[in-house]
């Protein structure tokens, strides 16, 4: 069957759709901003051995589809992504620091899916388009 994985005792196709909002829907990311993001989206899928399929930002959301693990837990991936992006483009851009003086790019909230039932150039398309 195409499209699936395997590990040593596993056989697995898992893709997630994460939507993170800007702390107060801020509308603050340059398109500059918005590449130092994936780059460090991708960081951090490397380092949980996930794979990120598609993203797509606008100036205050971020899609993202990722393949991840079996074994990853979601939200200690999301905490993940989330912390480093907010930590790493506060740091790359000091301007940021007059929206979110106490820290915190993302709002608290986020957005998760599986992506078991459409078939991902559908999901990878909608992403694309956002």
């Amino acid at each position: 069957m195409q499209g699936l994985r395997t590990k040593r005792h596993v056989v697995y196709s898992l893709h997630l759709h994460l939507v993170f909002v800007t702390k107060y829907r801020k509308r603050i990311f340059s398109d500059l901003m918005i590449k130092r993001m994936e780059y460090h989206f991708q960081r951090v899928c490397k380092d949980f051995g996930c794979r990120l399929i598609e993203s797509n930002a606008e100036r205050d959301h971020v899609h993202l589809l990722v393949e991840p693990l079996p074994q990853t837990t979601p939200s200690k991936l999301v905490n993940s992504l989330k912390g480093v992006s907010s930590r790493m483009l506060r740091k790359e851009f000091p301007q940021l620091e007059k929206y979110y003086w106490k820290g915190g790019l993302w709002s608290p909230s986020y957005f998760i899916a599986s992506c078991g039932g459409a078939p991902l150039e559908i999901v990878k398309e909608y992403i694309q388009n956002q």
